[in-house]
């Protein structure tokens, strides 16, 4: 599919593969909308950056809106946003429990809930969620962030099988670990050049929606090779 003029919304887009995503996509020549929390001061005639808390249907739901009153549909959706921290399972706040699953799993049916009717009048449409190699095999204390990310694996598999039938693709990618802001609040782990960089997970994304009508990719699973370096 040609990319150039496709609108395309993506969640959380301040850094990492979220902002990747945006430059590419631009580059693509596609009408983006960023939503999340903070800028990615990114300026380009064809992208709009929407303030939106991902956990708050009614202003996903106004942001949306907002979008469509000067854009025609939605092409494609990524539900990029994303949060975790992790620890024993005595040890989780209700506070973290409930922001995981605010943030992973409500945020990501809230914008699916508006894009599918949207999508579904159009007769085509593409809809990726990352999830997370934490969304195929737990580990430990990891269990609260993992149960989020299972959560998007069975949302989108239940998905793929029931909008296959009007045209619409809906896409799970499980990265490994990524060198990103997402391990700021995590202590035990430091971003280094042996993980995922965030453009080739971009690119991969991006590629997966550059696909013909009838090709479907419905799980795309990427780790690092050696995610701990060279073997000493």
């Amino acid at each position: 599919m040609d990319l150039a003029g496709k609108k395309v919304i993506i969640t959380g887009v301040s850094s990492g593969i979220g902002k990747s995503l945006v430059e590419q996509y631009l580059e693509k020549g596609s009408i983006v909308c960023g939503l999340g929390r903070t800028d990615p001061t990114i300026s380009n005639v064809n992208f709009t950056f929407l303030k939106t808390d991902i956990r708050n249907f009614n202003e996903v739901e106004h942001s949306i809106s907002k979008f469509l009153k000067n854009h025609e549909g939605i092409d494609i959706l990524i539900n990029n946003a994303g949060m975790g921290s992790f620890g024993p399972v005595e040890d989780y706040s209700i506070d973290e429990i409930h922001e995981m699953f605010e943030t992973n799993v409500y945020g990501t049916l809230y914008t699916i809930k508006l894009a599918v009717p949207i999508m579904k009048l159009k007769g085509r449409g593409h809809i990726i969620n990352i999830s997370s190699t934490a969304g195929i095999e737990g580990y430990p204390q990891v269990s609260v962030y993992g149960a989020t990310k299972f959560a998007v694996k069975a949302i989108s598999q239940s998905m793929y099988k029931e909008l296959r039938d009007f045209g619409i693709k809906v896409t799970c990618v499980y990265p490994g670990s990524t060198k990103t802001d997402f391990f700021k609040n995590i202590d035990a782990i430091v971003p280094h050049d042996y993980m995922l960089m965030p453009k080739e997970v971009a690119s991969m994304i991006v590629q997966a929606t550059e696909t013909s009508d009838n090709f479907h990719q419905v799980n795309i699973e990427v780790r690092p090779l050696r995610p701990k370096g060279p073997a000493k």
